[in-house]
């Protein structure tokens, strides 16, 4: 095992250099200059030639006078420093701005997979033991039903008829104006709506991989031995189905988290969430490259850790799996 986290570990500076290259060159080669951004719309017809010339001072004070493979040297030295620039917008330093926004993507991301996974194996192990019940023909039909809908969609509803129609849950933001800001009952509030609005589609995968990996365990020798041992059925399940049919699961969460942090720019600039996903949103609107980047090497990085968790939890869940 401590040979194959160093493997991985080793890999992960290589895998994040290639993903800055990429990212960086995509984001200053497309259309689009952050000075001409900054700058209020219609202002920048009246400008005459000295003002032209206070463009260019502005784009030589934040050197995109120079080649872009120029500037990537200057930012990836900056980088191994530890020093992610400045915004363009606020002249607040990348690195604080992205620690400010981490903690409110955790907390949602994490709420949202801890929602799609407990309701997803629970609905799962339920319609694989009910099998072609009535019961499993409603629940695979919302789930087919639910993973056609994109997330986006799934958040507008759900805001129109619990925060618009009904006024149960608050519509945006993530805290009410004028309450204390803090990890308060006020915050779990707000976080109904775009937690439940990122796990429902994740739900539906969940729930149909439980299905077919319990329905596998269900028919394995070991259970059959179990219960002729005279083994209560809600001990079957507990102890020897549902450990079995957790590995495909694993393996799910691994594939989903990438989606998942990307679908959080959606729901996070849906709901107002001030997070990673919203702060890139703001960031790309602008063009603010060096916050653009920041987001993108932050996401890079808790995916890369995200799944190499994943298959670190396989040893776990399935004694049969191990690293050497």
């Amino acid at each position: 095992m401590q040979q194959y986290l160093l493997r991985r570990l080793s890999l992960i500076p290589i895998l994040l250099l290639g993903i800055t290259l990429m990212t960086f060159f995509m984001f200053n080669l497309a259309p689009g200059d952050p000075v001409t951004a900054l700058i209020k719309p219609g202002v920048l017809d009246g400008f005459g030639q000295g003002d032209g010339a206070n463009l260019e001072a502005l784009r030589a004070r934040y050197g995109l006078d120079k080649p872009v493979i120029v500037r990537y040297l200057v930012w990836l030295r900056e980088l191994l420093k530890g020093n992610l620039g400045y915004s363009y917008n606020t002249d607040q330093p990348v690195l604080e701005t992205i620690a400010e926004a981490i903690p409110a993507t955790l907390l949602l991301q994490a709420t949202s997979i801890g929602l799609a996974l407990i309701m997803g194996v629970i609905l799962g192990v339920i319609t694989a033991i009910k099998q072609y019940s009535r019961l499993d023909h409603f629940l695979t039909f919302l789930a087919l039903f639910g993973i056609s809908l994109p997330n986006f969609f799934i958040a507008l509803i759900a805001m129109y008829v619990f925060a618009v129609k009904l006024n149960w849950l608050p519509i945006a933001g993530m805290w009410t104006p004028g309450r204390p800001i803090g990890f308060n009952l006020d915050l779990l509030h707000h976080m109904v709506l775009p937690a439940t609005a990122g796990a429902i589609i994740y739900v539906a995968s969940y729930m149909r991989y439980a299905r077919a990996s319990t329905l596998d365990a269900l028919s394995a020798d070991f259970v059959v031995t179990a219960r002729a041992k005279g083994l209560r059925e809600r001990l079957v399940v507990m102890r020897h189905v549902l450990r079995n049919a957790l590995l495909p699961i694993v393996t799910l969460m691994g594939l989903s988290l990438p989606g998942l942090l990307g679908g959080s720019f959606i729901i996070e600039t849906i709901f107002s969430w001030n997070g990673l996903g919203l702060l890139g949103y703001r960031a790309l609107m602008s063009r603010d490259y060096p916050l653009l980047m920041g987001v993108a090497l932050m996401v890079a990085t808790l995916i890369l850790l995200a799944n190499l968790i994943t298959d670190i939890a396989y040893a776990f869940v399935d004694p049969r799996v191990r690293y050497e």
